[in-house]
């Protein structure tokens, strides 16, 4: 399999905040998304989630705190915590959740 260049991959999307799964690794989907700012509603999951920022910035609401993550930086959400994404995240994301979740 060749090299996957997440950037691009995540520029030809149809639309932001929608999702291509990458691969299976294990029980989880690997994903990415562009990010156009506009915010999304808080939620919980029942297991643990990555975000990866690979450009651009994502500002999120974790149990009421804001955490700003830049380029090159890793989150992982606990499973049961209720997360929302705040306006004025952009660039390309990252996501591994569950594979259920894909």
């Amino acid at each position: 399999m060749p090299p996957i260049d997440l950037t691009e991959t995540a520029d030809a999307l149809p639309e932001a905040w929608s999702s291509l799964p990458l691969g299976l690794p294990g029980p989880t989907a690997l994903k990415v998304l562009r990010m156009d700012g506009r915010p999304l509603p808080p939620e919980r999951h029942d297991a643990a989630e990555a975000l990866l920022v690979l450009d651009g910035v994502l500002r999120l609401l974790v149990d009421g705190v804001p955490v700003e993550l830049r380029a090159g930086q890793l989150f992982v959400v606990g499973a049961g915590v209720e997360h929302a994404v705040a306006p004025g995240s952009t660039g390309t994301l990252v996501l591994v959740e569950p594979a259920a979740a894909a």
